[in-house]
């Protein structure tokens, strides 16, 4: 062992300073290069990243071009009489430089890690940037944050070249483990220099040993309570599953006369949007206004539906256009009027969720209650969102720790905490299973009806939003192309692609024969309607549940038709029919008739032809044009 020990505590001091000065300059620089979209990113990336691509010797000889007494640096330090170069602080100045890259881009890896959901669900619960960043962004972040902070503290531990070049070599003020092993070999001195090369390996790698065992120790605990805590969850589901009655939850939105939050005052309850969202291979341009019923919004997958949900909650802004919600304007491009997401009062419940997963359900649903209530009036109505949510007990829980129904139930209670005025649905129960969907369901449904707030619900399923909500809009390809009733829409659809997108499996071709008839070409037949005929008329239209089996051949539009196959599912049949000719293959069919079982064992044995009635008030008479239905 050497006599003198100074080296290991220069170079101790050295890179823990260095790297507590990297941690904190390295998160804010990533945090300010995750959200910069300058022209210029990728120059300055390449310039922070530099020293660790370039030798430690050039960047010491900047370093010193830099700080010494004609550098920018150094000059404007010899006002003050002070000077890092050949001193212990000039290395900490290239410890730091060294090291910096490597904090910097972890971080910036670790920020891109975590769910860019979770963070816009915070802001619309009205946290700040700030509160989003240091309780959400940096704590989903930290173990990566950890890991390239170790990695700095063995780069700042090992620097050499860039330090001789800076600060020297001076035994007791400067010479740190790497000069100390560099002239004790030079001087022959070869058992001093393994004895530091020793420390230093021994002291990067003990920091790297500790983290990767704190890691798998986390995942390993993480995995076991998943296992346990999920199984009770999904027992707890399956028992109120298996209930012969369903009990309804109380109303969450917070208006009973015990409640501690404050009610917001609205003599309206309306939402009205006129907006367009251009993107390079997109164009949203929706119109449509809704009060306090639940409206249901239906499309294929890219037709915007989640897209408007974005736009309505401020995570994404529209091109132009305009968002006014109760009275008050959130988004008028004419006006350069652009609401905060914190600021809009909007709930939003993700399709995945977004629940914070670092934190315990009563923490996430506490998120969101005002700022100015005290902690025993938050822990009160967390309490009490608990109860009402069938959530009792579970308030100590992780996200992980919960059945995919109990966390549905929790990001509802955390949206409603918030005091919306409006709720963002997007596609709530699609991360279900069917067995848990038709019981939540019916609950979400029970809450919209107490809420005192709009509501739109985004979904693809039909059933699902027709059991919902009272209105539906129907988007395609980022245009609205009806607002209406659900009767109404299901019933009179005007346009095939309105019939299409409403689950209108029977569709053909049509031109009139009369004020009263029509010749379904792509059917090859000649029906009587009883709905008046609209200009331009392209199609007729028929839902597969509305086609009946007869014996009567008096009976209007009653066609002979054979099977071409069918499809089962537990409760009913679905028949592919052709009229007026025997089919040759399974896809050679005009029709879908769903029938239920029953029905289908009276009907199988029959012989061919079998005879099916189109009755002349089922029949949709639609146009090719997308002409929107308002209410």
């Amino acid at each position: 062992m050497p006599s003198d020990l100074s080296p290991l505590w220069i170079s101790l001091k050295t890179a823990t300073l260095a790297t507590a000065i990297t941690f904190v300059l390295g998160i804010a620089v990533a945090y300010g290069m995750l959200h910069y979209r300058g022209k210029g990113k990728f120059l300055l990336e390449g310039l922070l990243l530099s020293p660790l691509l370039l030798p430690p010797t050039v960047v010491g000889f900047l370093l010193l071009l830099l700080f010494g007494k004609n550098g920018v640096v150094g000059q404007a330090l010899q006002q003050f009489d002070f000077s890092v170069v050949f001193t212990w602080y000039g290395a900490i100045v290239a410890a730091t430089v060294v090291a910096f890259p490597l904090i910097y881009r972890t971080a910036v890896g670790a920020f891109e890690q975590v769910d860019s959901s979770l963070l816009a669900v915070a802001r619309t619960l009205g946290a700040s940037e700030w509160r989003v960043f240091y309780q959400i962004l940096l704590p989903l972040a930290l173990p990566g944050i950890i890991a390239g902070t170790l990695l700095a503290f063995a780069r700042a531990l090992g620097e050499f070249g860039a330090t001789l070049m800076l600060a020297g070599n001076i035994p007791g003020e400067t010479q740190t483990m790497p000069m100390a092993i560099y002239f004790a070999v030079e001087a022959g001195a070869i058992d001093e220099a393994w004895f530091w090369s020793i420390a230093i390996i021994s002291l990067s790698l003990s920091g790297i040993f500790a983290v990767n065992l704190w890691q798998q120790t986390g995942v390993r605990s993480q995995k076991s309570g998943v296992i346990g805590s999920t199984r009770e969850a999904e027992g707890t589901d399956l028992r109120r599953s298996q209930q012969s009655e369903i009990t309804f939850p109380s109303p969450l939105h917070p208006l009973s006369p015990h409640s501690p939050l404050p009610t917001p005052h609205s003599p309206t309850l309306r939402l009205t949007v006129d907006i367009q969202k251009h993107l390079s291979d997109f164009k949203l341009a929706i119109a449509f206004d809704t009060a306090k019923e639940p409206l249901g919004i239906l499309g294929r997958s890219g037709a915007g539906k989640s897209m408007l949900l974005r736009c309505l909650a401020g995570m994404e802004t529209p091109t132009k256009g305009r968002i006014v919600l109760n009275g008050r304007v959130l988004f008028d491009s004419k006006q350069g009027i652009h609401v905060r997401s914190r600021d809009r009062h909007i709930g939003f419940l993700a399709q995945n969720y977004a629940l914070f997963p670092h934190m315990t359900v009563a923490k996430n649903i506490a998120f969101g209650l005002p700022k100015g209530l005290s902690a025993q009036a938050k822990q009160q109505h967390v309490e009490r969102q608990l109860m009402t949510m069938k959530l009792a007990g579970m308030g100590d829980r992780y996200p992980h720790q919960l059945s995919g129904g109990q966390q549905q139930r929790v990001a509802l209670a955390r949206a409603l905490a918030s005091q919306p005025e409006a709720l963002l649905l997007d596609e709530p129960f699609s991360a279900l299973d069917t067995f848990l969907r038709s019981q939540l369901e019916q609950e979400m449904t029970e809450q919209l009806r107490h809420f005192q707030g709009v509501s739109l619900l985004v979904t693809h399923n039909l059933e699902e939003a027709y059991r919902v909500c009272q209105d539906l809009m129907v988007l395609d390809d980022g245009v609205a192309i009806a607002h209406a009733p659900k009767q109404s829409l299901f019933e009179r659809p005007t346009s095939y692609a309105v019939a299409q997108l409403t689950g209108c499996q029977n569709i053909s071709c049509a031109i009139a024969a009369s004020p009263t008839e029509i010749d379904a070409i792509d059917w090859g037949l000649h029906l009587h309607v009883k709905e008046s005929l609209p200009d331009g008329l392209a199609h007729v239209g028929i839902r597969a549940h509305q086609l009946t089996f007869t014996d009567d051949r008096t009976l209007v539009n009653t066609v002979a038709c054979w099977l071409a196959t069918t499809s089962e599912t537990p409760d009913r049949m679905t028949l592919f029919l052709k009229f007026q000719t025997p089919s040759n293959h399974a896809q050679d069919y005009h029709v879908q008739a769903e029938i239920a079982k029953d029905v289908w064992v009276a009907l199988r044995d029959r012989p061919f032809p079998w005879l099916v009635q189109l009755e002349p008030s089922c029949l949709i008479v639609m146009t090719a044009s997308t002409s929107v239905l308002e209410n």
